[in-house]
């Protein structure tokens, strides 16, 4: 699978709806879905980690033809089933619509179940999806400290305090 597969997030998010996964929208999107200005070139969500939805998001993937992308060369791939999701919680993944990042816990503090209560609906490329409430973004921008992190964790303060403000 080429690397350069064109970022397609709509194709991404219509067939895990398909297949009933429950998820929460974060990262890049979810900051773009509040205002952000910020580019991103990849799909980060948040997944419950129940069983059944572990078997939804596996038979997502296979029709999304994931394959790892954070394995070091030489390493040899496993199935992305239920058993290897359960045992793993980040998963950086390639697939024929582009980069997909699985996070079951974005922030120690944070899974999907807590990211679901503040979460609010938007459309992203016409696929209705919940994507993570502000302050929770800006919870996981906080804990992740890196320097892309750093810079748009002013831009989503600067969204929040105009949020106030108006309120």
């Amino acid at each position: 699978m080429s690397e350069l597969a064109q970022f397609r997030a709509g194709t991404i998010l219509r067939e895990l709806i398909r297949h009933r996964v429950r998820f929460v929208v974060i990262g890049g999107i979810a900051a773009q879905a509040h205002g952000s200005p910020s580019l991103t070139g990849d799909l980060d969500i948040c997944y419950a980690r129940d069983p059944d939805n572990l078997a939804a998001v596996a038979a997502s993937l296979a029709e999304l033809a994931a394959v790892r992308r954070d394995l070091p060369a030489g390493v040899p791939a496993v199935p992305l089933d239920a058993q290897t999701l359960r045992s793993g919680d980040m998963f950086l993944l390639q697939t024929r619509a582009g980069p997909l990042d699985l996070l079951g816990t974005p922030d120690p503090n944070l899974d999907y179940k807590q990211l679901a209560l503040n979460a609010v609906a938007f459309d992203v490329d016409g696929t209705r999806v919940l994507i993570a409430g502000l302050d929770d973004l800006i919870r996981m921008k906080r804990a992740a400290g890196r320097p892309k992190d750093r810079i748009e964790l002013e831009v989503l303060g600067a969204l929040r305090e105009e949020l106030d403000r108006r309120a």
